[in-house]
Formats: C-alpha cells, sequence, structure tokens
C-alpha cells in the first residue's frame, strides 16, 4: 500500500471506526501525520480526517489513475502513499475535505489518557 499507491477494501483497516484519542503517524516513517481530534466518522469504509496534524505533514499530487481525477496524500517526510483527499462532498466539519486514509498506512499512538 505504502510503496505501490494500493488502497485496502473499505470496512477493513483496523482504525475505520476507531474512536481512541490519539495521533497517527506514518506507519513507515513514524512522522505525525494526523490527530484523533480531526478524525470524523464518514462512513466510506476507511479512517477520515478533515484536517492533517501539521499543513506540513502531508504532500498532495494529482492522481489521474483508474479513469478519474483524485487528489493523492502522501506522507511529507518519506513520500509513502497514504490515500486520497476529497472535497466539497458536504461534510459538516471545519475544512469540508475528507483525508481517506488507508489504515495500514498509519500508526496510532493513543494518549495516555485515553480508555481505548
Amino acid at each position: 500500500m505504502l510503496r505501490e499507491a494500493g488502497t485496502e477494501r473499505a470496512f477493513t483497516g483496523e482504525y475505520t471506526d476507531t474512536e481512541t484519542t490519539g495521533v497517527y503517524t506514518c506507519r513507515a516513517c513514524g512522522a505525525e501525520l494526523f490527530r484523533s481530534t480531526e478524525k470524523f466518522h464518514s462512513h466510506c469504509g476507511w479512517p477520515s480526517f478533515f484536517d492533517p496534524a501539521d499543513s506540513d505533514a502531508v504532500i498532495l499530487r494529482a492522481d489521474d489513475s483508474l479513469g478519474m481525477r483524485r487528489v493523492e496524500v502522501l506522507c511529507a517526510n518519506c513520500h509513502s502513499h497514504l490515500g486520497h483527499v476529497f472535497e466539497g462532498e458536504g461534510y459538516p466539519t471545519p475544512t469540508d475535505k475528507r483525508y481517506c486514509i488507508n489504515s495500514i498506512a498509519l500508526r496510532l499512538h493513543p494518549s495516555d489518557d485515553a480508555a481505548g
């Protein structure tokens, strides 16, 4: 997934419905990418975030594969494929963006006060 820009099957990822408080890092290099405070239930089958932890944490790149126009999300530190970002779908989030990220690309580091 991380090197060949694959996509895990919908609703199979470890973090799809996780509500644990913490920080999501890149599984390949450990860079901080997203926080649980920006995660939301999009019901699309993948973990969804409305914003990265830091605007420089990810790189966005045009992706015209599979006969459609999408925007690929890459780790800014190691350039691993994370997923795609979609905009203007009407989700009630501050950015109106959905960073649709493969669970396999992430590692969750729960906060000390997280109860699972």
